[in-house]
């Protein structure tokens, strides 16, 4: 009976001490990614204004064809939305919030499952190369001290996709000329 308390209590004290550590985690996240595209920003700019044509280079909808999605709100401006559904890739809702034509796409994006939002970039940058397209990502996961712990991840769970979801806007863009 001794023993099985003192593992107890060892068990208490971890689980206190994974909790206390949470509190002094970060509680924001940024990550980015960047790759150089052959092309003029005002061909790349359609590809990204256009929620819609984010399922010609998107890596999520390759990884689920069957994932349901609708769109409302006017076609490439602000306030055009989507919103999806999919068993593997988990549900959310996107909208354009800011831009600024041939230079940068700025969007809400939100999961209700986790209740958890971000703001996503994407930019162009004209260069010697083409242009530098980047994309980034920034949110928080609030106050919640195991929340914080996903902080840690979060470059790694989403930052492959972003280089996957660049090389294929690179294919796409590229091999329409």
């Amino acid at each position: 009976m001794g023993v099985l308390k003192k593992l107890l209590a060892g068990i208490g004290v971890l689980i206190a001490l994974v909790i206390i550590a949470g509190f002094f985690l970060p509680k924001e996240f940024s990550v980015e990614r960047t790759v150089v595209i052959d092309a003029h920003p005002k061909d790349i700019y359609p590809h990204i204004v256009d929620l819609k044509a984010w399922q010609q280079w998107g890596v999520w909808f390759t990884r689920d064809p069957d994932m349901v999605i609708s769109y409302q709100g006017p076609d490439r401006a602000i306030g055009m939305r989507s919103q999806w559904q999919s068993v593997s890739e988990g549900s959310g809702e996107m909208e354009i919030t800011q831009l600024d034509h041939n230079k940068q796409v700025v969007y809400r994006l939100y999961f209700p499952e986790f209740d958890m939002g971000s703001t996503g970039t994407l930019t162009l940058t004209p260069d010697q190369n083409g242009t530098v397209v980047s994309w980034k990502d920034e949110g928080g996961v609030g106050n919640n001290p195991i929340d914080r712990y996903f902080v840690l991840f979060m470059d790694d769970l989403i930052g492959p996709d972003f280089e996957l979801g660049l090389e294929n806007l690179k294919t796409v863009v590229e091999n329409q000329h």
